[in-house]
């Protein structure tokens, strides 16, 4: 809703709020991040940020959601989970390579100031693992042994894919990701033939 001096509210506010932020994180990394910065990009006040976010690490959470619902990956069914996989990891590394990956890079602060880790910084940015999804359909058609998919097995794929985006700061190759999806995963996971 708009006041009569256009004033942003609500989600409009938010928006743009969680746009600069994100812009922030983007420009100068979380070491340089501040929330004065982000409400003079917002073109809002600091009281007004603090209001919805008590500190620095909450904003630049918060910020990160939001792209990442920005942004989703889609997981498309395309009749077999290895065409799926492959698809998937390649969006994923798309975006978390040109993105999200070098932003987490900057967030040393982040972690000493809450005393976290990025496992519990990825806890509070994925919502319901669309990843499984994928694996949930290969299992239904019979393409994936369900008493395999251990949660290590399961998350492979993903943690693959993660180690190197971060040690390369850069996509990877459609090759390597067939690599992990064929020698490595569906190895371990994929239905057994009968003898």
């Amino acid at each position: 809703m708009e006041t009569k001096k256009g004033r942003r509210r609500g989600d409009a506010l938010e928006t743009a709020i969680l746009g600069a932020a994100w812009a922030e994180l983007l420009e100068v990394g979380y070491s340089s991040f501040t929330v004065e910065a982000v409400a003079k990009r917002a073109g809002t006040s600091r009281p007004v940020l603090a209001r919805r976010w008590p500190s620095r690490a909450d904003l630049a959470v918060a910020a990160l959601a939001h792209y990442n619902r920005a942004n989703p990956v889609e997981m498309p069914d395309l009749g077999n989970v290895r065409a799926e996989l492959i698809f998937v990891l390649q969006k994923l590394s798309e975006r978390g390579a040109s993105t999200v990956i070098n932003v987490v890079l900057t967030m040393n602060d982040y972690f000493a100031e809450t005393n976290s880790s990025m496992a519990d910084l990825r806890g509070r940015l994925v919502g319901e693992n669309k990843f499984e999804q994928v694996l949930r359909r290969g299992v239904a058609r019979g393409e994936l042994d369900q008493s395999r998919l251990t949660s290590r097995v399961a998350s492979l794929p993903l943690d693959l894919l993660r180690h190197e985006v971060i040690m390369t700061r850069k996509p990877i190759s459609k090759e390597l990701i067939v690599e992990i999806v064929d020698t490595i995963f569906l190895p371990l996971a994929a239905t057994r033939a009968a003898d």
